[in-house]
């Protein structure tokens, strides 16, 4: 029997489990239902199994019988979005406010499923395989945390490779595997800007220091400086996804805060965005006689496949599921991805995998959005594509 038949054999159970843990999302680092459950689908299975000290995090570690060799590490992350589901699914989440909006649920059904593919056949694995279940990829940098914990060593020695996959409601056809070498996802970066002013009644502004209309004319003017100041070969993203000032229509706040997210493909122009950030707040401000506090954090780096890891993911995939099933990417994305952290410090890949309900991923919603909706149909392709991966590798690293 081959890793697909198998695959396909398991996927009514890996199905059975997605819509499960897709009813209960949870968010951020602490995820103990969900974590319970992973614990439960690996139950079983004879692995090495332990679970996160700062984080709700489940690591396995697989010992292959087929001989002392190398040690490869599979990914699957397992966190929600704070968003309210309006996808119409007839699993759609039970949580409030709560919704696996981007696919983790399918990435740890098939984790699941490349962890029972792969037990069955430890006797003939050449080494060791490490399972990291994730929690706290949007936004919590859990990679983070998981490697400060140890993931990395969890086999005893150093993880050889790497791998991850993550599935697109959109953009993508259905079924279809997409990467590119090099960089693939953006770094991303979080800006927090409070312009301080002086409060006073709306009837008479002169009298007060009003921080709303600098805000405004802040946010603004980043967009036009983000088009002006960069070149249009250097892929530069900022959006400014929160603004919040005021109580009521005649108060004049103290402040004005707004929130925005950069993306960028260079470690130079990511420092160069910084400073224009700062420049053009500063100024506004002291334009209108206004103080600013402005806020910039680093999240996730660049995400970069190695070229390697990227060429080895698409001739397995041609292998096993035919020449069609593999598409590369001409440009990076401008998502941002924890698993990066992971790449910088061990040779391996990061692939998509389109997840799109119907026909037409150019119009259909995507990841984040609270209609989007996955197509379950591919996690038997997806726990496959990982187990195999993982069975190849080690494979080259004993020869």
């Amino acid at each position: 029997m081959t890793l697909r038949s198998d695959a396909a054999a398991l996927h009514p159970e890996l199905v059975a489990l997605r819509r499960d843990l897709h009813r209960t999302p949870e968010i951020g680092l602490d995820l103990p239902r969900t974590q319970a459950k992973v614990l439960a689908a690996l139950d079983g299975l004879g692995l090495e199994t332990s679970i996160g000290r700062g984080l709700s995090s489940v690591t396995a570690v697989l010992r292959g019988g087929g001989g002392p060799g190398g040690t490869v590490l599979l990914r699957g992350d397992m966190d929600g979005l704070p968003v309210t589901e309006a996808s119409g699914e007839e699993f759609s989440s039970e949580i409030p406010g709560a919704m696996h909006a981007c696919g983790h649920d399918l990435h740890t059904a098939g984790l699941v499923g490349a962890a029972r593919l792969l037990s069955a056949r430890r006797a003939q694995l050449p080494g060791d395989v490490v399972f990291m279940f994730q929690p706290g990829e949007e936004g919590w940098d859990g990679a983070g945390h998981m490697i400060e914990e140890g993931v990395l060593n969890a086999a005893g020695r150093p993880v050889d490779a790497a791998y991850g996959l993550h599935v697109s409601a959109s953009r993508h056809k259905r079924g279809v595997f997409t990467s590119r070498p090099g960089p693939l996802m953006a770094a991303s970066e979080a800006v927090k800007v409070r312009v301080v002013g002086a409060g006073g009644h709306g009837s008479s502004p002169e009298l007060a220091r009003d921080p709303i209309p600098a805000a405004c004319e802040m946010v603004t003017a980043l967009q036009t400086r983000m088009t002006r100041g960069f070149s249009a070969f250097e892929p530069v993203v900022l959006t400014v996804g929160s603004f919040h000032a005021g109580t009521r229509r005649n108060v004049i706040p103290d402040d004005a805060v707004f929130e925005a997210t950069v993306r960028s493909f260079d470690l130079e122009v990511g420092d160069r965005i910084k400073a224009e950030v700062l420049r053009v707040c500063q100024g506004i401000a002291a334009a209108h006689g206004l103080d600013v506090e402005v806020s910039y954090e680093p999240e996730y780096p660049l995400t970069v496949n190695h070229a390697e890891g990227h060429e080895f993911i698409a001739e397995t995939v041609r292998e096993v599921f035919g020449e069609e099933r593999f598409t590369e990417l001409p440009n990076p994305m401008t998502g941002a991805e924890d698993f990066s952290r992971v790449l910088q410090r061990v040779p391996g890949a990061f692939v998509f995998l389109g997840a799109v309900r119907g026909d037409d991923p150019d119009h259909a919603p995507g990841n984040h959005s609270p209609r989007a909706a996955f197509d379950d149909s591919v996690l038997a392709d997806g726990a496959t594509l990982l187990a195999e991966l993982a069975c190849r590798r080690l494979a080259a690293l004993a020869a």
